[in-house]
């Protein structure tokens, strides 16, 4: 079946859409000649909730995580926050960036911090996520040094004990790997390094960690000194997301003006999602950078495998999804991946093409046709041509991100919507199939964030009518940026 077969020849009319509720309860009431079930009554009944935002909240106090590599920092950021949220593997630097995550024990919120192996005396991508670590100690208001018990204190656990005096915050002591009491003598060891009582604890087994959190409680401050406060309800979350290498954390940098996230030519140097509050154009947003999306999840392993998880989580928590595609090569399986990712997760979606500055003027023309084929089912998405390491054009992501998360949450009233398919319908009815005719009854905006639409039937409604009735929908409503699903009830008439 072509879905040439639902298009007119020639130019096609815009439908003129008015508010016609009559209309559209008279054929709501002309349900109740067909079977239907509760589920039915229930969205028939249901009505559009839309949530306003509150007053600004407090900022939570912050704890941040440091040690050396291996220590078993991120097994004990999972332990405390009762999930497997870091990414943990059995090989030493997993962590590289600073990476966030909201925390509780007895009633008391805070946010933890779990920061790479901090390292004396390297170079490269290590030396880079020491200064991540030491940016978190500066940035937070208690410190929680994990030491291995099994191997007592060594040098570079008193270098970072200098660093953490220096620094002058609230520091405990979490002497790691004490699995059983024959370990506690090993933890007494730990006295050695000046920083008071060291707390035994076993991160794998969960060992000591009430007592732990106990003690972190009592230095940590109820609120923030360091901290700003955060809209209820806001700032917008923003994930970043795309195949590896192509500039996800250069951006991220770039937008918040600082090096907040490792960067490095080797692929895959993000593994868990970091999130950053950015203000762009006197307004704020929660970027979230995440770990690159690689050709094939299940083909990968240990923290790559991980990673990828947690990157289906972050898109999962956002509202928006920026995808961003190499514009100095041709696009990818990957990138049509990542895009359908973003999609098939129901998010707002702003295509970001990287690189295009660097662009040679005779090759724009040839990309942009390539874009145009290549991307003919998400013709729909904003599209902005940036630079991230850069910074050109970034600022016109504002507007893309606008344009899409009003359409993420854009409602059509009934009358309008049944309206519009009464005059699609007339113009254009859905083929007869078998001597039948399926005819559209009734149909109405079950949700927003995306929007979604349920149309009641008299028979099957074939795929190709959906798109067609997708497409005049995004050409008569807008839809800019956001994914729509319909879903389509047949009902038959009861037998008198």
């Amino acid at each position: 079946m072509s879905e040439n077969e639902y298009e007119p020849e020639g130019p096609v009319a815009p439908i003129e859409v008015v508010d016609d509720v009559p209309r559209a309860e008279a054929l709501r009431a002309g349900l109740a000649e067909y079977d239907l079930e509760e589920g039915d009554l229930a969205l028939l009944e249901s009505q559009g909730e839309t949530a306003g935002e509150g007053a600004a909240l407090a900022p939570l106090p912050v704890l941040a995580v440091v040690g050396r590599p291996n220590v078993g920092k991120s097994t004990l950021v999972n332990r405390i926050l009762g999930r497997r949220e870091a990414v943990v593997e059995d090989t030493p630097g997993v962590t590289r960036d600073r990476v966030h995550y909201d925390a509780e024990w007895s009633g008391r919120e805070f946010t933890l911090v779990d920061t790479g192996g901090w390292e004396v005396d390297v170079a490269g991508i290590e030396a880079r996520v020491a200064e991540q670590a030491e940016v978190a100690i500066s940035l937070a208001d208690a410190v929680l040094f994990v030491v291995d018990a099994t191997v007592g204190p060594t040098a570079t656990d008193e270098q970072v004990v200098r660093l953490l005096r220096r620094s002058g915050k609230p520091v405990v002591l979490a002497a790691n790997k004490v699995d059983g009491p024959s370990g506690e003598s090993d933890a007494a060891m730990l006295w050695s390094l000046g920083l008071g009582e060291p707390h035994a604890v076993s991160a794998l087994h969960g060992r000591g960690t009430g007592d732990l959190l106990d003690r972190i409680l009592e230095v940590l401050p109820e609120t923030s000194q360091l901290g700003r406060e955060v809209p209820q309800g806001g700032p917008r979350r923003v994930a970043l997301v795309g195949r590896p290498n192509v500039g996800k954390s250069s951006l991220l940098n770039r937008l918040a003006g600082t090096e907040r996230v490792v960067v490095d030519d080797v692929a895959g140097t993000t593994r868990d999602p970091v999130d950053e509050l950015v203000t762009l154009k006197d307004r704020t947003w929660w970027f979230v950078d995440t770990a690159g999306i690689r050709r094939r999840v299940h083909q990968t392993s240990g923290a790559d495998f991980y990673a990828s998880l947690r990157t289906r989580a972050a898109i999962e928590r956002s509202e928006v999804a920026v995808v961003l595609v190499d514009a100095s090569v041709p696009i990818t399986e990957q990138d049509t991946r990542v895009i359908s990712q973003v999609v098939e997760t129901g998010r707002a979606l702003v295509i970001a093409y990287n690189k295009w500055d660097l662009m040679d003027a005779d090759r724009r023309p040839y990309l942009e046709r390539e874009i145009e084929r290549d991307l003919v089912q998400v013709q729909w998405a904003p599209r902005v041509n940036i630079s991230a390491r850069t910074g050109w054009h970034a600022e016109k992501l504002v507007p893309a991100l606008d344009l899409a998360l009003a359409s993420w949450e854009t409602r059509i009233s009934t009358g309008k919507l049944n309206s519009f398919l009464g005059e699609l319908v007339a113009a254009h009815p859905h083929p007869v199939r078998g001597g039948k005719q399926p005819r559209i009854l009734y149909a109405t905006q079950a949700s927003t964030r995306p929007p979604r639409f349920v149309i009641f039937a008299s028979g099957f409604i074939e795929a190709g009518y959906r798109r067609f009735v997708e497409r005049r929908l995004r050409e008569t409503f807008g839809f800019e940026g956001s994914p729509i699903e319909i879903s389509v009830r047949v009902r038959e008439k009861r037998r008198r």
